[in-house]
């Protein structure tokens, strides 16, 4: 036989094709996870040295700061001792005790790149920072951020500013990323959903080829970024994840199918279900959810959402990937300045005095946030011909929030321009970037908070209108319907409302209550749920199971 034949290699070809055939789902997943693993040996192997150098400039600004860095955690020592008084935690063996010791000096990596927002999100970053500062003085906290032109001091004076939490610097730093761009629902006009996720991976790489930490924990909802890590370094990289709001959700999907909603009423892709074009967007987004599903169940070990509302459909995504019984969905509720609103804001039937007819919307300026929405129920109720009180007509609507880029400040020129066409540009205030203290000024002296996202997952600026005993007017959907504003004591704690209608009605109930202070004061209570204490004990839960992953 002519050996330069191929046949005499592989006499028979149709059998080792099946073979191959056959194999294939076994051996591709296999090589695919060496790969991932050789990646990830390579990354650590070259990040090294950049991690060194990021420990050994943290030692030298403590050594530079001596005097105020032992303040500083000898304030922290206290701190913690209030924060772990008489509260067991649970460790990833199932057994009830307090914390074995504080000694865990790893690196605590987190994936945040817009860490320089002002929104609930980065509530949530810098107090589970200073949570995690507290319970493992020795650690150290890398936050990956797009955020270049910002340095440390400049973003941490930004934190305490505006949230009123501190943070010891000489634990913490920054790994500024150049890839944020592709997060931007702009770099992607067609399949955003898609586009983004596939964005977070390209930002993680990115983030990871830079420095990689002994635990990754993703706070801004970019599940495929931690899928990224679990292939990388598998059980080698413990990875947590805390769920503000679903990447896609089935109430997203049903959405397509309403009829009846619109984009103020129902979210902004309402009713988009219709012809062709709907049915390959329900078949897109359907695939994309399965994607969504497999990762965020395959690869993130401790999973926490900020809400009942969000958590319902992370289990109904995710829940059939995680059967372990260590990989509960657990509700963290976010952290709210409930405590210092308690302490700086009276509510007794003597402050009702000091309160104005100001209906206030603290919110980013995100198209989700509907101030439309808000806005054209405002002028609606002041346009109701049977309106005939005083305090709605003297009353006000101010608008709080943060501009993070160029699109938020064209929503708000926007937003000027329709208060214009309603007739209502005397009555409108817009305060921009506003400080702790502005914000809690307002609080302090305003009467009705207001809410008009469409399933908004948690809603921590309705929390606060509680703490501060505003009366509350939310849309009929999300957190703020399921956690926050429900009956106390029997009582109403504040209004649902869904149209410009429904809204405006609400609006003028909450301005005229006949007893204003008894519905406040049911408020604050409910707000007690919500507390930065609270919040920073179930943390603390959850992240004593990373750590114990480390040491394994």
């Amino acid at each position: 036989m002519d050996d330069t034949d191929p046949s005499f290699l592989f006499p028979n070809r149709p059998l080792l094709i099946a073979a191959l055939v056959i194999l294939s789902p076994m051996v591709l997943p296999a090589l695919l996870r060496l790969l991932g693993l050789f990646l990830g040996w390579n990354l650590r192997r070259k990040t090294h040295a950049t991690r060194e150098a990021i420990l050994q400039l943290l030692k030298l600004e403590r050594e530079e700061h001596d005097q105020s860095s032992t303040h500083a955690h000898e304030n922290g020592d206290s701190d913690w001792e209030k924060l772990d008084s008489d509260v067991p935690t649970t460790p990833a063996d199932g057994k009830t005790k307090l914390p074995e010791d504080r000694s865990w000096d790893g690196i605590i990596g987190f994936f945040h790149p817009f860490a320089a927002a002002g929104g609930g999100g980065e509530r949530v970053l810098w107090a589970a920072i200073r949570a995690l500062q507290l319970r493992y003085p020795r650690a150290t906290c890398l936050i990956y951020t797009g955020d270049r032109d910002m340095t440390k001091s400049a973003l941490l004076n930004r934190v305490h500013a505006r949230f009123n939490i501190p943070l010891d610097s000489s634990r913490l730093a920054l790994v500024y990323l150049s890839t944020r761009p592709w997060l931007l629902a702009s770099t992607w006009p067609k399949f955003t959903l898609a586009g983004q996720s596939l964005g977070s991976i390209i930002v993680a790489w990115e983030a990871l080829g830079k420095v990689v930490p002994d635990m990754f924990i993703d706070t801004m909802g970019y599940a495929f970024a931690l899928g990224l890590a679990k292939w990388f370094f598998g059980s080698g990289m413990p990875t947590a994840a805390y769920v503000h709001y679903p990447t896609i959700s089935t109430d997203m999907l049903s959405s397509l199918e309403d009829e009846e909603g619109t984009p103020l009423t129902r979210g902004l892709n309402a009713g988009q279900g219709r012809g062709w074009r709907g049915k390959a967007k329900r078949m897109y987004w359907r695939g994309f959810a399965k994607a969504y599903s497999w990762v965020g169940g395959k690869a993130v070990d401790v999973v926490m959402v900020n809400s009942s509302w969000t958590g319902g459909h992370i289990k109904e995504l995710w829940g059939s990937y995680r059967k372990d019984e260590n990989k509960d969905i657990e509700i963290v509720y976010p952290p709210v300045a409930v405590s210092e609103l308690i302490r700086r804001i009276e509510v007794t039937p003597e402050s009702e005095s000091s309160r104005e007819p100001v209906l206030l919307y603290i919110a980013q300026f995100r198209p989700e946030k509907n101030h439309t929405l808000i806005m054209q129920a405002y002028a609606h109720m002041l346009k109701n011909p049977s309106t005939s009180s005083e305090t709605v007509k003297s009353s006000r609507l101010v608008l709080i929030g943060s501009v993070r880029d160029d699109g938020d400040a064209k929503r708000v020129y926007q937003l000027r321009l329709l208060a214009n066409e309603l007739g209502i540009r005397d009555r409108v205030q817009f305060v921009l970037d506003a400080p702790w203290e502005t914000v809690l000024s307002w609080l302090g002296k305003a009467s009705v908070g207001v809410n008009g996202m469409w399933n908004e997952h948690f809603g921590i600026g309705v929390v606060e209108y509680q703490a501060a005993g505003l009366i509350s007017v939310v849309n009929d959907s999300g957190g703020p319907k399921g956690d926050i504003i429900v009956e106390v004591e029997g009582g109403l704690t504040g209004f649902h409302a869904t149209t410009v209608e429904e809204y405006a009605v609400a609006f003028e109930k909450a301005l005229t209550l006949p007893e204003p202070y008894e519905v406040r004061r049911r408020a604050r209570v409910s707000a007690l749920r919500f507390t930065e204490e609270e919040f920073a004990r179930k943390w603390i839960v959850q992240m004593e199971k990373l750590v114990a992953m480390t040491r394994r």
